[in-house]
């Protein structure tokens, strides 16, 4: 499911990222890469995420391109 529509809460791993070049870097500089972890805080026109314990703000449309799944415990 796209981050966009991602459940609060919860723990997520980024199981693809359909962007390329300088963008997929500048992601992966964050923290959000291929099998990372987050957790969406809130969502709307922007996403807040946490990753690796950092707050992040994305931008709705770049969101809708990073694809993440429930993590399992």
């Amino acid at each position: 499911m796209p981050l966009t529509v991602a459940p609060t809460g919860i723990t997520l791993k980024v199981i693809r990222l359909a962007v390329e070049g300088k963008t997929k870097t500048y992601l992966e500089s964050l923290g959000i890469a291929l099998n990372s972890q987050l957790t969406v805080v809130s969502s709307g026109s922007s996403v807040v995420c946490v990753v690796k314990g950092v707050k992040l703000a994305l931008d709705g449309q770049l969101c809708s391109k990073i694809f993440v799944t429930p993590c399992r415990t």
